[in-house]
Order: structure tokens, then C-alpha cells, then sequence
């Protein structure tokens, strides 16, 4: 069981706010992170991760303290079982994969461990390539590869998939649920992309304004507890690179829909339109 009470005093766009969440997280779930931008998911990632200290808190993981305000408890990042992937990789572009890896293990880890993270990332036959060679999907298998180096209890995943093309995106989200199967790990992962979610993980964690709105699972959160399907207004629709993403409207709420450009095509801003997530990307069809 992972618990942790956090307060902290943020800044933002739109002004100060205070960053106030309370949680208990079942051990091997995966759990993502989703609300508005601003309502302080990153920051409660780092917080968990030990970069950013709260004003007032206790995190607690499978009976072990992490923090402890109160009492002066504060285990830095370094010596929390914890594995951090940032949405930019934070790979180290002067070394191969191999090193990449080797550089987060324990001085005194047996190195048949970088065998068993190539195998499970499907790097194995890149063991060697420098990162700058490697595509946005391979270094973001090699991040995760790296964050898994040190064996975590907790793995926090930051938007991983945001830049990757739609194909890609749903092979690394099938390796993320190989990963969090073969491991029995804890994750959370911060995402705006409904698709994902539903896809991924069990239990979402809506944050606004700094407080916990709802923490329930994806279809009682965005399907009202049926299948998945949603009905909703299309907005607009955003291209980042490779990337297609619908913009749309349903209980109002805006969310966004990893999607094809063939989805969207003939689609105008007003359209009702119906989403399915059994298979990813999500499908859009015209009302």
C-alpha cells in the first residue's frame, strides 16, 4: 500500500495556488494522473519522486517512510525506490544504450539485469547505439529501460507518449502494460489523452485546482460506469509532428483523443460524435 498527504504552495498562469492531496494507492496498481493544466499533477510527481519538497506532508510506501514532515523524515531522490521517466527522456546523449542503463543500477547490481530490461524493452539488438541514432520510440524504451534500472517499487511516468507518433504510441503503451505486468510494480502516469488511460490504468486521480476531485476508475470517471463509448461534441483537432489528437466536449468537460487524421477528416467544430476505446487509438464516428 502506498499512502501520502501532501501540501505544498505552487505558483501558476493564473496565480498561487495550494497544491492539497490525500490518496491511498493499492500496491501493483497502475494509477494515472489527469485534470486540467496547472492542477498540479507534475508537481505531485516530483513530490513523490523527491525533487520538489512539500510544505507539509508524509508519503509512505509498502510500510517504508519516505517523508515525514513532522518528524524531519525526507530520504532523498537518490535513495528512494522510485523510477522517474520525463516527458524529454533526460537520456545521456554521449553514451549508448547500454551505459544509459547502467549508469541508474546499483554499483553492486549483477549486470544480467541490463539483459533483462534490453529483452523487456525490445532493445537488445541496440545495446550499443549511441541515443542520438535511436528514434523518439526507441529512446523512450530506453528511459523506461533506465528508470526500471533501480529495481523501483514506484515507477512515475511524466506524459511519456505526448511526442510520439499514433502507431508507436500504441506499441509503447502495450510495453508499458508488458512491463507493469512482468514487475507487479506501483506506477502512476500522468496523461491528458483519454485513450491512454482508459487503456493503461485502472484508477484515475482527477486533479483540479490543486485538490483531488474524484480518484475512481476511468469508465465510472468519463463513461458514467458503462462500456467504453462516449458521446461528445468535437471541438478541433491539434497536430504535433506525426501526432493527431481531437479536441472534444462531453459533460463539460474538454479532453483530448489520441485519433487517426482519417478519423477526422470530415469532421467540422458542433459535430456529435461517438468514441469508442476498445482497441487505441480511439475511434471517432459521426453522429
Amino acid at each position: 500500500m502506498m499512502r501520502f498527504s501532501l501540501l505544498k504552495r505552487l505558483d501558476a498562469a493564473d496565480g498561487p495556488f495550494e497544491l492539497d492531496v490525500n490518496c491511498e494507492i493499492e500496491e501493483g496498481s497502475f494509477v494515472s494522473l489527469y485534470g486540467p493544466s496547472g492542477a498540479g499533477k507534475t508537481s505531485l510527481l516530483r513530490m513523490l519522486a523527491g525533487f520538489l519538497k512539500p510544505d507539509v506532508g508524509k508519503i509512505e510506501v509498502n510500510g517504508e517512510v519516505w517523508l515525514d514532515t513532522e518528524n524531519k523524515i525526507n530520504i532523498p531522490p537518490q535513495k528512494r525506490a522510485a523510477g522517474f521517466v520525463f516527458q524529454d527522456y533526460a537520456l545521456f546523449p554521449n553514451m549508448n544504450v547500454e551505459k544509459n542503463i547502467l549508469f541508474a543500477m546499483d554499483k553492486n547490481a549483477s549486470k544480467k539485469l541490463v539483459d533483462e530490461l534490453l529483452q523487456v524493452t525490445a532493445l537488445t539488438g541496440l545495446r550499443d547505439k549511441k541515443i542520438q541514432m535511436l528514434s523518439g520510440g526507441q529512446q523512450q524504451r530506453v528511459a523506461l529501460a533506465r528508470a526500471l534500472a533501480r529495481k523501483p517499487k514506484l515507477l512515475l511516468l511524466d506524459e511519456p507518449l505526448s511526442a510520439i507518433d499514433n502507431e508507436m504510441r500504441t506499441n509503447l503503451q502495450q510495453t508499458l502494460l508488458s512491463i507493469h505486468s512482468h514487475y507487479k510494480i506501483t506506477a502512476i502516469i500522468v496523461s491528458h489523452d483519454l485513450t491512454e488511460i482508459s487503456r493503461l490504468t485502472s484508477k484515475t486521480l482527477f486533479l483540479k485546482n490543486g485538490k483531488v476531485e474524484k480518484f475512481t476508475d476511468p469508465s465510472e470517471l468519463f463513461f458514467n460506469g458503462y462500456e467504453n463509448k462516449l458521446r461528445a461534441v468535437f471541438l478541433s483537432v491539434e497536430k504535433t509532428g506525426s501526432v493527431f489528437s481531437a479536441m472534444v466536449l462531453t459533460g463539460g468537460q474538454v479532453l483530448k483523443i489520441s485519433c487517426s487524421e482519417e478519423d477526422v477528416k470530415d469532421l467540422q467544430k458542433g459535430d456529435e460524435i461517438e468514441i469508442s476505446f476498445k482497441d487505441a487509438p480511439g475511434f471517432l464516428r459521426k453522429l
